[in-house]
């Protein structure tokens, strides 16, 4: 997301802490890399154990937006910073075998995230979620209408066995969840899905560049592209009262967890229903969420806001738990923490008579970052640890006990 130098407030940290030649940072699908978008270029590293990758430097402008695709040779790019390399409101499939710019797509306003996923490309603008065929030649397949959503608020489940969408509503405080993988005109053979990105890699290496007028109005983005646009089944959450700020899908599509403009409380649905499971509260001030983060098996979650802090909560316990045994533990008085559990209000066992901020759920670990800066997180190579890129330019490893709560910073490194 975009960590650069946010509008001076005072819970923005100090403003000298700020890298000025950093634009955009972002994890790949399993936190095992992240990339930067910079004032003149890009840069990838290894997240656990740190170490850069590669960097390409332009001599005529920057990248306000990076996507990766896993760790494969592709990624896309759109323009930012003081002299954009490429306009804000095109993306730019870029294959870094060949160093070549192979597909671009062009829309009709500022584009404010890209997310790669196997053979498909999906691009927020300010009121629609747009898909397009990862390929040489990319095919228009659907186009979604949401309500503003300036934070390009988007999420894609990481796995290789799902393919779950969500982004905001066209209402305020609701998301829309598509299954891609039921999708006619998207679906894929088990096989097929197997070695998905690389068969769109071989496309785009086969074929010349190619490009598609994906604008907002469907009719003509469908036929720019030659390809008719695809019917999609939607669920709908009312997720929030206020406007939907992040997004995370979990790696095998089940949970999506979200927060709003308010940034107090993260909510966790089930993918297929709509049931709510979680309920797990932030904190009491008002925040701006940066980022939302499950682990790979889907029992924890981190979550980092513009307060500097970045909190983990578990999801196992309630999970894991039996009818009876949660039964029991609402009768139950409640004790400040549970063992590898949340904290919870020790008057919990009167939640019918006190306000809902009594009944919360609170993260059994948290850390603040030096500088308090904007940051993004992501969980580590080891499974009690969390990855933080911050707006300063530094990288950060943090690990935490499973039963106190207790957070170490293990390592610390200057990326810019």
């Amino acid at each position: 997301m975009n960590i650069g130098r946010p509008v001076p407030r005072a819970s923005s940290g100090s403003q000298e802490a700020y890298a000025p030649e950093l634009l955009y940072a972002t994890f790949n699908q399993d936190y095992g890399c992240f990339a930067i978008g910079t004032q003149s270029g890009f840069r990838i590293f290894n997240s656990d154990p740190y170490k850069e990758k590669m960097r390409r430097e332009f001599k005529d402008g920057g990248i306000g937006i990076v996507a990766m695709l896993y760790r494969s040779n592709y990624l896309a790019f759109v323009g930012g910073g003081r002299n954009p390399r490429f306009p804000p409101n095109r993306v730019m499939l870029w294959d870094d075998a060949s160093s070549n710019i192979v597909a671009e797509l062009e829309f009709r306003s500022d584009v404010l995230n890209v997310q790669l996923q196997r053979e498909r490309i999906v691009v927020v603008l300010r009121n629609k979620c747009i898909i397009c065929s990862l390929e040489a030649k990319p095919r228009h397949l659907h186009a979604f209408e949401t309500a503003d959503n300036d934070r390009g608020a988007l999420a894609i489940s990481g796995g290789s066995q799902s393919s779950i969408l969500a982004f905001p509503g066209r209402q305020k405080g609701h998301i829309q969840i598509v299954d891609l993988q039921s999708c006619v005109g998207l679906s894929a053979a088990p096989d097929q899905q197997t070695a998905a990105a690389g068969s769109a890699v071989h496309r785009a290496r086969s074929h010349s560049r190619g490009s598609i007028s994906a604008d907002s109005g469907v009719t003509a983005s469908a036929t720019a592209s030659g390809a008719g646009v695809y019917p999609a089944n939607i669920n709908i959450i009312a997720a929030h009262a206020t406007a939907i700020s992040a997004l995370a899908v979990s790696a095998d599509g089940t949970m999506i967890a979200s927060a709003s403009e308010k940034g107090t409380l993260i909510r966790i649905f089930d993918t297929a229903n709509g049931r709510l499971l979680h309920e797990l509260r932030r904190g009491v001030d008002r925040a701006d969420i940066y980022s939302i983060a499950f682990s790979p098996d889907s029992t924890r979650l981190c979550v980092s806001s513009d307060k500097g802090t970045v909190h983990i909560f578990n999801l196992e316990a309630k999970q894991s738990m039996g009818l009876q045994q949660q039964q029991q533990q609402q009768q139950a008085s409640a004790v400040s923490a549970g063992k590898s559990g949340n904290r919870h209000s020790n008057l919990k066992f009167m939640k019918d008579l006190l306000p809902k901020y009594f009944s919360s759920e609170w993260s059994f670990a948290h850390f603040r970052v030096a500088n308090e800066v904007r940051c993004i997180c992501g969980f580590g190579s080891e499974r009690n640890s969390v990855i933080v890129l911050c707006a300063d330019g530094t990288a950060q490893k943090y690990s935490f006990d499973s039963y106190r709560g207790n957070c170490v910073r293990d390592w610390y490194r200057k990326f810019i």
